[in-house]
Protein backbone atom coordinates (compact mmCIF):
# COMPACT_ATOMS: atom_id res chain seq x y z
CA UNK A 1 0.00 0.00 0.00
CA UNK A 2 1.43 3.62 -0.76
CA UNK A 3 0.27 6.69 0.43
CA UNK A 4 -0.59 9.62 -2.84
CA UNK A 5 1.57 12.68 -1.98
CA UNK A 6 -0.75 15.16 -4.17
CA UNK A 7 -3.64 14.84 -6.78
CA UNK A 8 -3.30 16.98 -10.01
CA UNK A 9 -6.40 17.24 -11.36
CA UNK A 10 -6.77 18.44 -15.06
CA UNK A 11 -9.45 18.97 -17.77
CA UNK A 12 -9.17 17.10 -21.56
CA UNK A 13 -11.75 16.82 -24.39
CA UNK A 14 -11.17 15.15 -27.89
CA UNK A 15 -12.81 14.43 -30.93
CA UNK A 16 -15.68 11.63 -30.90
CA UNK A 17 -18.41 10.90 -28.44
CA UNK A 18 -21.84 8.51 -28.49
CA UNK A 19 -22.89 5.60 -26.78
CA UNK A 20 -23.22 2.21 -28.43
CA UNK A 21 -21.93 -1.64 -28.17
CA UNK A 22 -18.57 -2.84 -28.46
CA UNK A 23 -17.03 -3.64 -31.62
CA UNK A 24 -16.26 -6.78 -31.62
CA UNK A 25 -12.56 -6.53 -30.32
CA UNK A 26 -13.92 -4.75 -27.56
CA UNK A 27 -16.18 -7.56 -27.43
CA UNK A 28 -14.04 -10.36 -27.18
CA UNK A 29 -11.79 -8.76 -24.62
CA UNK A 30 -14.62 -8.05 -22.20
CA UNK A 31 -15.34 -12.00 -22.41
CA UNK A 32 -11.75 -13.18 -21.79
CA UNK A 33 -12.04 -10.47 -18.55
CA UNK A 34 -15.48 -12.15 -17.66
CA UNK A 35 -13.54 -15.89 -17.75
CA UNK A 36 -10.49 -14.55 -15.71
CA UNK A 37 -12.36 -11.82 -13.41
CA UNK A 38 -9.81 -9.39 -14.26
CA UNK A 39 -9.77 -6.11 -15.94
CA UNK A 40 -6.52 -7.53 -17.63
CA UNK A 41 -4.38 -4.26 -17.00
CA UNK A 42 -1.22 -3.38 -19.03
CA UNK A 43 1.39 -0.41 -19.07
CA UNK A 44 4.40 -0.39 -16.55
CA UNK A 45 6.77 2.06 -15.52
CA UNK A 46 8.90 4.65 -17.32
CA UNK A 47 11.55 6.71 -16.80
CA UNK A 48 10.70 10.38 -16.84
CA UNK A 49 13.61 12.83 -18.36
CA UNK A 50 15.50 14.68 -16.12
CA UNK A 51 13.71 17.96 -15.48
CA UNK A 52 10.62 16.45 -16.40
CA UNK A 53 7.84 18.46 -14.50
CA UNK A 54 4.20 18.12 -13.10
CA UNK A 55 3.06 19.57 -15.82
CA UNK A 56 4.85 18.07 -18.70
CA UNK A 57 3.36 14.43 -17.91
CA UNK A 58 0.32 16.31 -17.43
CA UNK A 59 0.40 17.52 -21.11
CA UNK A 60 1.43 14.95 -22.29
CA UNK A 61 -1.89 12.98 -20.56
CA UNK A 62 -4.07 15.64 -21.70
CA UNK A 63 -2.89 14.76 -25.15
CA UNK A 64 -2.99 11.27 -25.10
CA UNK A 65 -6.70 11.22 -23.63
CA UNK A 66 -8.02 13.54 -25.88
CA UNK A 67 -7.06 11.87 -28.78
CA UNK A 68 -7.65 8.40 -28.40
CA UNK A 69 -11.35 7.82 -27.56
CA UNK A 70 -10.87 4.22 -25.70
CA UNK A 71 -9.41 6.16 -22.78
CA UNK A 72 -12.25 8.11 -23.15
CA UNK A 73 -14.90 5.07 -22.42
CA UNK A 74 -16.46 3.82 -19.95
CA UNK A 75 -18.99 0.90 -20.01
CA UNK A 76 -22.90 0.25 -19.39
CA UNK A 77 -23.16 -2.51 -17.50
CA UNK A 78 -26.57 -4.76 -18.39
CA UNK A 79 -27.59 -8.64 -18.01
CA UNK A 80 -25.44 -10.91 -19.66
CA UNK A 81 -22.25 -10.62 -21.11
CA UNK A 82 -23.19 -7.84 -23.87
CA UNK A 83 -22.55 -4.38 -22.13
CA UNK A 84 -22.60 -1.27 -24.16
CA UNK A 85 -19.47 1.36 -24.09
CA UNK A 86 -19.60 5.55 -23.38
CA UNK A 87 -17.49 7.24 -25.22
CA UNK A 88 -17.02 11.04 -23.84
CA UNK A 89 -15.96 14.23 -25.38
CA UNK A 90 -14.92 15.87 -22.52
CA UNK A 91 -13.85 15.27 -18.16
CA UNK A 92 -11.67 15.31 -15.87
CA UNK A 93 -8.38 13.01 -14.80
CA UNK A 94 -6.67 13.07 -11.79
CA UNK A 95 -2.74 12.57 -12.07
CA UNK A 96 -1.25 11.17 -8.50
CA UNK A 97 2.15 12.06 -7.25
CA UNK A 98 4.02 9.19 -4.78
CA UNK A 99 7.39 10.21 -3.02
CA UNK A 100 9.56 7.89 -2.74
CA UNK A 101 11.83 7.62 0.79
CA UNK A 102 15.38 9.40 -0.33
CA UNK A 103 16.87 6.03 0.55
CA UNK A 104 14.59 3.94 -2.02
CA UNK A 105 15.65 3.33 -5.37
CA UNK A 106 13.41 5.19 -7.66
CA UNK A 107 12.95 2.56 -10.25
CA UNK A 108 11.97 -0.06 -7.39
CA UNK A 109 9.68 2.10 -6.02
CA UNK A 110 8.20 2.70 -9.52
CA UNK A 111 7.97 -1.50 -9.63
CA UNK A 112 6.07 -1.60 -6.82
CA UNK A 113 3.80 1.64 -7.62
CA UNK A 114 3.11 -0.15 -11.17
CA UNK A 115 2.05 -3.78 -8.78
CA UNK A 116 0.04 -1.91 -6.45
CA UNK A 117 -2.16 0.30 -9.40
CA UNK A 118 -2.40 -3.71 -11.38
CA UNK A 119 -4.53 -4.43 -8.15
CA UNK A 120 -6.96 -1.25 -8.52
CA UNK A 121 -10.68 -2.09 -7.49
CA UNK A 122 -11.36 -0.67 -11.27
CA UNK A 123 -14.85 0.42 -11.63
CA UNK A 124 -16.06 0.11 -15.24
CA UNK A 125 -18.87 2.13 -15.08
CA UNK A 126 -17.10 5.48 -12.88
CA UNK A 127 -13.44 5.10 -13.43
CA UNK A 128 -11.56 6.39 -16.88
CA UNK A 129 -9.76 3.44 -17.96
CA UNK A 130 -6.20 4.04 -16.87
CA UNK A 131 -4.47 5.09 -13.88
CA UNK A 132 -1.34 7.33 -13.87
CA UNK A 133 1.14 8.05 -11.61
CA UNK A 134 4.44 9.81 -11.00
CA UNK A 135 7.56 8.34 -8.62
CA UNK A 136 9.06 12.01 -6.92
CA UNK A 137 12.71 11.01 -5.41
CA UNK A 138 14.38 13.76 -3.54
CA UNK A 139 12.49 16.13 -4.79
CA UNK A 140 13.01 15.38 -8.83
CA UNK A 141 10.07 13.18 -10.77
CA UNK A 142 12.17 10.32 -12.01
CA UNK A 143 9.18 7.67 -13.26
CA UNK A 144 5.37 7.79 -14.79
CA UNK A 145 3.81 4.89 -13.78
CA UNK A 146 0.82 4.03 -16.16
CA UNK A 147 -1.64 1.43 -16.52
CA UNK A 148 -4.88 0.35 -18.48
CA UNK A 149 -7.53 -2.21 -19.19
CA UNK A 150 -6.93 -3.92 -21.61
CA UNK A 151 -9.93 -2.63 -23.22
CA UNK A 152 -8.22 0.26 -24.44
CA UNK A 153 -5.89 -0.97 -26.61
CA UNK A 154 -4.10 -4.23 -28.09
CA UNK A 155 -0.15 -4.71 -28.05
CA UNK A 156 0.18 -3.20 -31.34
CA UNK A 157 -2.31 -0.60 -30.95
CA UNK A 158 -0.51 0.06 -27.75
CA UNK A 159 3.17 0.60 -29.85
CA UNK A 160 1.10 2.93 -32.27
CA UNK A 161 0.14 5.26 -29.64
CA UNK A 162 3.76 5.36 -27.82
CA UNK A 163 5.04 6.47 -31.17
CA UNK A 164 2.16 9.32 -31.84
CA UNK A 165 2.38 10.49 -28.27
CA UNK A 166 6.32 10.63 -28.28
CA UNK A 167 6.32 12.63 -31.84
CA UNK A 168 3.25 14.43 -30.63
CA UNK A 169 1.45 13.75 -33.68
CA UNK A 170 -0.64 16.53 -35.46
CA UNK A 171 -2.91 14.75 -37.52
CA UNK A 172 -6.53 13.22 -36.86
CA UNK A 173 -5.93 9.70 -35.64
CA UNK A 174 -5.80 7.36 -38.56
CA UNK A 175 -8.50 4.56 -39.13
CA UNK A 176 -12.10 3.25 -37.65
CA UNK A 177 -12.83 4.31 -34.22
CA UNK A 178 -14.36 1.77 -32.21
CA UNK A 179 -18.05 3.38 -32.12
CA UNK A 180 -17.12 3.71 -36.04
CA UNK A 181 -16.17 -0.20 -36.00
CA UNK A 182 -19.47 -0.87 -34.76
CA UNK A 183 -21.59 0.77 -37.69
CA UNK A 184 -19.64 -1.02 -39.87
CA UNK A 185 -20.37 -4.32 -38.43
CA UNK A 186 -24.06 -3.63 -38.52
CA UNK A 187 -23.79 -2.53 -41.88
CA UNK A 188 -24.95 -4.91 -45.19
CA UNK A 189 -20.94 -5.25 -45.65
CA UNK A 190 -20.07 -5.97 -42.04
CA UNK A 191 -23.42 -8.90 -41.35
CA UNK A 192 -22.12 -10.49 -44.69
CA UNK A 193 -18.76 -10.25 -43.03
CA UNK A 194 -20.22 -12.24 -39.95
CA UNK A 195 -22.50 -14.67 -41.20
CA UNK A 196 -19.45 -16.05 -43.53
CA UNK A 197 -17.48 -16.28 -40.65
CA UNK A 198 -20.08 -18.13 -38.54
CA UNK A 199 -20.47 -20.70 -41.75
CA UNK A 200 -16.77 -21.49 -41.55
CA UNK A 201 -16.84 -22.03 -38.03
CA UNK A 202 -20.32 -23.96 -37.96
CA UNK A 203 -18.82 -26.03 -40.99
CA UNK A 204 -15.42 -26.95 -39.57
CA UNK A 205 -16.67 -27.76 -36.08
CA UNK A 206 -18.57 -30.26 -37.02
CA UNK A 207 -15.39 -32.52 -38.25
CA UNK A 208 -12.90 -30.93 -35.42
CA UNK A 209 -11.98 -34.18 -32.44
CA UNK A 210 -14.05 -33.66 -29.48
CA UNK A 211 -10.87 -32.97 -27.49
CA UNK A 212 -7.81 -31.23 -28.48
CA UNK A 213 -5.47 -31.84 -25.57
CA UNK A 214 -4.94 -34.65 -23.07
CA UNK A 215 -6.28 -34.54 -19.83
CA UNK A 216 -4.49 -33.53 -17.03
CA UNK A 217 -3.35 -36.31 -14.76
CA UNK A 218 -1.59 -33.76 -12.08
CA UNK A 219 -3.93 -31.24 -10.63
CA UNK A 220 -2.22 -28.93 -8.79
CA UNK A 221 -2.16 -25.97 -5.76
CA UNK A 222 -1.86 -23.19 -6.29
CA UNK A 223 -3.87 -24.31 -9.99
CA UNK A 224 -2.55 -21.94 -12.50
CA UNK A 225 1.14 -22.36 -13.39
CA UNK A 226 3.33 -20.62 -16.00
CA UNK A 227 6.74 -21.45 -17.91
CA UNK A 228 8.85 -19.21 -19.90
CA UNK A 229 11.21 -20.83 -22.81
CA UNK A 230 14.00 -18.36 -23.70
CA UNK A 231 15.23 -19.69 -26.95
CA UNK A 232 18.29 -18.39 -29.08
CA UNK A 233 18.31 -22.09 -30.65
CA UNK A 234 14.62 -21.16 -32.00
CA UNK A 235 15.66 -17.90 -32.72
CA UNK A 236 18.01 -19.02 -35.32
CA UNK A 237 16.19 -22.18 -36.58
CA UNK A 238 13.04 -19.67 -37.52
CA UNK A 239 15.53 -16.96 -39.54
CA UNK A 240 16.49 -20.47 -41.52
CA UNK A 241 13.66 -21.97 -42.17
CA UNK A 242 11.86 -18.17 -43.84
CA UNK A 243 15.28 -18.50 -46.11
CA UNK A 244 14.64 -21.95 -47.34
CA UNK A 245 10.69 -21.70 -47.82
CA UNK A 246 10.81 -18.11 -48.44
CA UNK A 247 8.07 -17.79 -45.82
CA UNK A 248 7.41 -14.89 -43.21
CA UNK A 249 8.66 -15.24 -39.53
CA UNK A 250 4.67 -15.64 -38.73
CA UNK A 251 4.19 -18.91 -40.74
CA UNK A 252 6.92 -20.34 -39.70
CA UNK A 253 6.49 -20.35 -36.21
CA UNK A 254 2.91 -21.45 -36.46
CA UNK A 255 4.15 -24.59 -38.25
CA UNK A 256 6.58 -24.98 -35.60
CA UNK A 257 3.91 -24.49 -33.14
CA UNK A 258 1.41 -26.65 -34.98
CA UNK A 259 3.79 -29.75 -35.11
CA UNK A 260 5.01 -29.55 -31.27
CA UNK A 261 0.95 -30.03 -30.68
CA UNK A 262 0.23 -32.83 -32.37
CA UNK A 263 3.56 -34.38 -31.28
CA UNK A 264 2.44 -33.82 -27.56
CA UNK A 265 -0.98 -34.50 -27.73
CA UNK A 266 -1.64 -37.30 -30.50
CA UNK A 267 -4.54 -34.93 -31.55
CA UNK A 268 -5.05 -35.18 -35.32
CA UNK A 269 -6.40 -32.99 -36.97
CA UNK A 270 -4.46 -30.49 -35.25
CA UNK A 271 -6.70 -27.92 -33.90
CA UNK A 272 -5.92 -24.33 -33.21
CA UNK A 273 -6.69 -21.19 -32.11
CA UNK A 274 -4.39 -18.16 -33.02
CA UNK A 275 -4.96 -14.54 -32.17
CA UNK A 276 -5.39 -12.79 -35.52
CA UNK A 277 -4.31 -8.73 -35.34
CA UNK A 278 -7.61 -8.16 -38.36
CA UNK A 279 -5.51 -5.39 -38.90
CA UNK A 280 -5.64 -6.18 -42.69
CA UNK A 281 -8.89 -4.65 -42.63
CA UNK A 282 -9.93 -1.74 -44.17
CA UNK A 283 -9.53 0.92 -41.32
CA UNK A 284 -7.95 -0.83 -38.16
CA UNK A 285 -4.07 -0.74 -39.80
CA UNK A 286 -3.10 2.45 -37.19
CA UNK A 287 -5.78 2.57 -34.23
CA UNK A 288 -5.50 2.09 -30.63
CA UNK A 289 -7.86 -0.34 -29.56
CA UNK A 290 -8.62 -4.23 -29.44
CA UNK A 291 -8.74 -5.29 -32.80
CA UNK A 292 -7.42 -9.19 -32.01
CA UNK A 293 -9.78 -11.91 -32.25
CA UNK A 294 -9.08 -15.69 -32.03
CA UNK A 295 -9.25 -17.54 -35.12
CA UNK A 296 -9.49 -21.21 -35.99
CA UNK A 297 -6.77 -23.09 -37.87
CA UNK A 298 -7.35 -26.93 -38.60
CA UNK A 299 -4.65 -28.86 -39.98
CA UNK A 300 -3.32 -32.47 -40.78
CA UNK A 301 0.21 -33.39 -39.93
CA UNK A 302 2.39 -33.96 -41.82
CA UNK A 303 6.29 -34.36 -42.10
CA UNK A 304 7.41 -30.66 -41.37
CA UNK A 305 7.81 -28.91 -45.08
CA UNK A 306 4.55 -30.45 -46.11
CA UNK A 307 2.99 -29.05 -42.88
CA UNK A 308 4.26 -25.77 -43.84
CA UNK A 309 2.38 -26.27 -46.85
CA UNK A 310 -0.85 -26.73 -45.17
CA UNK A 311 -0.53 -24.23 -42.77
CA UNK A 312 0.50 -21.75 -45.16
CA UNK A 313 -2.59 -22.29 -47.17
CA UNK A 314 -4.99 -23.17 -44.34
CA UNK A 315 -4.05 -20.29 -42.57
CA UNK A 316 -6.00 -17.44 -44.82
CA UNK A 317 -9.67 -18.42 -43.85
CA UNK A 318 -7.95 -18.49 -40.53
CA UNK A 319 -7.19 -14.87 -41.09
CA UNK A 320 -10.44 -14.36 -43.56
CA UNK A 321 -13.04 -15.81 -40.98
CA UNK A 322 -11.57 -14.57 -37.53
CA UNK A 323 -13.67 -11.40 -37.72
CA UNK A 324 -17.23 -12.27 -36.01
CA UNK A 325 -19.88 -11.16 -33.23
CA UNK A 326 -18.23 -13.28 -30.47
CA UNK A 327 -21.27 -13.55 -28.79
CA UNK A 328 -22.78 -15.27 -31.94
CA UNK A 329 -19.88 -17.25 -32.30
CA UNK A 330 -20.36 -19.13 -29.00
CA UNK A 331 -23.96 -19.76 -29.30
CA UNK A 332 -22.57 -21.06 -32.31
CA UNK A 333 -20.60 -23.49 -30.93
CA UNK A 334 -23.22 -24.35 -28.59
CA UNK A 335 -25.49 -24.94 -31.16
CA UNK A 336 -22.65 -27.62 -33.11
CA UNK A 337 -22.08 -29.28 -29.47
CA UNK A 338 -25.89 -30.09 -29.53
CA UNK A 339 -25.70 -31.67 -32.82
CA UNK A 340 -22.59 -33.80 -32.06
CA UNK A 341 -23.46 -34.68 -28.40
CA UNK A 342 -20.26 -33.48 -26.92
CA UNK A 343 -18.41 -30.54 -26.27
CA UNK A 344 -15.74 -29.17 -28.61
CA UNK A 345 -12.37 -28.54 -26.86
CA UNK A 346 -11.12 -25.22 -28.39
CA UNK A 347 -8.79 -24.24 -25.55
CA UNK A 348 -5.25 -24.21 -27.33
CA UNK A 349 -4.54 -20.27 -27.84
CA UNK A 350 -1.64 -19.32 -29.34
CA UNK A 351 -0.92 -15.81 -29.74
CA UNK A 352 2.61 -14.53 -31.65
CA UNK A 353 2.61 -11.01 -29.59
CA UNK A 354 6.42 -10.06 -31.05
CA UNK A 355 6.12 -6.57 -32.54
CA UNK A 356 9.48 -5.93 -33.36
CA UNK A 357 11.07 -6.35 -37.46
CA UNK A 358 10.47 -10.47 -38.33
CA UNK A 359 11.09 -9.90 -42.21
CA UNK A 360 14.87 -10.23 -42.17
CA UNK A 361 15.56 -13.99 -42.71
CA UNK A 362 19.13 -13.57 -41.94
CA UNK A 363 22.35 -16.09 -42.25
CA UNK A 364 21.79 -19.89 -42.79
CA UNK A 365 22.63 -21.74 -39.27
CA UNK A 366 25.61 -24.12 -38.81
CA UNK A 367 26.13 -26.46 -36.53
CA UNK A 368 28.45 -24.78 -34.07
CA UNK A 369 25.84 -21.76 -34.00
CA UNK A 370 23.19 -24.35 -33.11
CA UNK A 371 25.21 -26.37 -30.44
CA UNK A 372 26.04 -22.78 -28.70
CA UNK A 373 22.69 -21.15 -29.32
CA UNK A 374 21.02 -24.65 -27.64
CA UNK A 375 23.36 -24.25 -24.45
CA UNK A 376 21.61 -21.08 -23.82
CA UNK A 377 18.09 -22.05 -23.54
CA UNK A 378 16.76 -21.41 -20.65
CA UNK A 379 13.28 -22.76 -19.49
CA UNK A 380 11.79 -20.78 -15.95
CA UNK A 381 8.55 -21.09 -14.40
CA UNK A 382 8.24 -17.80 -12.88
CA UNK A 383 4.16 -17.80 -11.69
CA UNK A 384 2.13 -20.53 -10.03
CA UNK A 385 -1.57 -19.06 -8.56
CA UNK A 386 -4.74 -19.24 -8.21
CA UNK A 387 -6.36 -16.43 -9.85
CA UNK A 388 -7.98 -17.84 -13.01
CA UNK A 389 -6.90 -17.37 -16.60
CA UNK A 390 -6.97 -19.19 -19.91
CA UNK A 391 -7.51 -22.79 -20.23
CA UNK A 392 -3.96 -23.07 -22.11
CA UNK A 393 -2.57 -19.94 -23.90
CA UNK A 394 0.87 -19.70 -25.71
CA UNK A 395 2.14 -16.38 -26.02
CA UNK A 396 5.57 -15.56 -28.01
CA UNK A 397 7.06 -12.51 -26.89
CA UNK A 398 9.91 -10.25 -27.90
CA UNK A 399 13.58 -10.89 -26.76
CA UNK A 400 16.75 -9.81 -28.11
CA UNK A 401 18.05 -12.96 -30.55
CA UNK A 402 15.61 -15.25 -28.87
CA UNK A 403 12.05 -16.12 -28.80
CA UNK A 404 10.38 -16.11 -25.82
CA UNK A 405 7.87 -18.49 -25.44
CA UNK A 406 5.35 -18.74 -22.66
CA UNK A 407 2.45 -20.86 -21.59
CA UNK A 408 0.17 -20.12 -19.38
CA UNK A 409 -2.21 -22.80 -18.33
CA UNK A 410 -4.84 -24.90 -15.87
CA UNK A 411 -3.42 -27.65 -14.40
CA UNK A 412 -6.93 -29.33 -14.27
CA UNK A 413 -7.02 -28.78 -18.07
CA UNK A 414 -3.23 -29.46 -18.68
CA UNK A 415 -0.76 -30.99 -16.64
CA UNK A 416 2.44 -29.32 -16.10
CA UNK A 417 4.81 -32.09 -17.55
CA UNK A 418 2.98 -31.88 -20.93
CA UNK A 419 3.30 -28.13 -20.90
CA UNK A 420 7.05 -28.60 -20.83
CA UNK A 421 7.33 -31.14 -22.73
CA UNK A 422 5.65 -28.50 -25.30
CA UNK A 423 7.85 -25.81 -25.22
CA UNK A 424 10.66 -28.23 -25.30
CA UNK A 425 9.27 -29.29 -28.73
CA UNK A 426 8.82 -26.51 -29.95
CA UNK A 427 12.55 -25.59 -30.26
CA UNK A 428 13.12 -29.35 -31.23
CA UNK A 429 10.65 -28.96 -33.61
CA UNK A 430 12.42 -26.21 -35.24
CA UNK A 431 15.74 -27.27 -34.64
CA UNK A 432 15.36 -30.61 -36.37
CA UNK A 433 13.84 -28.50 -39.21
CA UNK A 434 16.97 -25.87 -39.69
CA UNK A 435 19.22 -29.03 -39.38
CA UNK A 436 17.76 -31.11 -42.20
CA UNK A 437 18.17 -29.97 -45.35
CA UNK A 438 14.98 -32.41 -46.42
CA UNK A 439 13.10 -29.48 -44.43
Amino acid sequence: MFTVSDLVTFEFSGDGSGVDDLAWGQQEIWLAMRRQRSWIPIGGPSTLKPGTTVADVVDDLRYTIGRYQTMRTKLLLGPGDRVRQEVSASGTFTLEVLDAPSDADPAAFAGAVYDWYRTWDYDYEKDWPLRVGVVRHRGALTHQVSVVTHLVTDALGGVIMMDEVTRREPAPVAGLQPLDQVRRQRSPAGRRQNEAALRFWRRTLRTVPARSVPESTDRCSPRYREGLLHSPAMHLALRTLMARHEVDSATALLTVFAAATARVTGVDPIVIRPIVGNRFWPGLADVVCPVNQAGLLVVADAPFPELLDRVRRAVLSTYKYASFDPLQLAATVADVERERGTTIDLSVLFNDRRTTDRADPGTPVTLPSMADALAATRLDWPLARDDPHEPLMVNVEDAPDAIAVRIVFDTHHLAPATAESWLRAMQATAVTAALSPAS
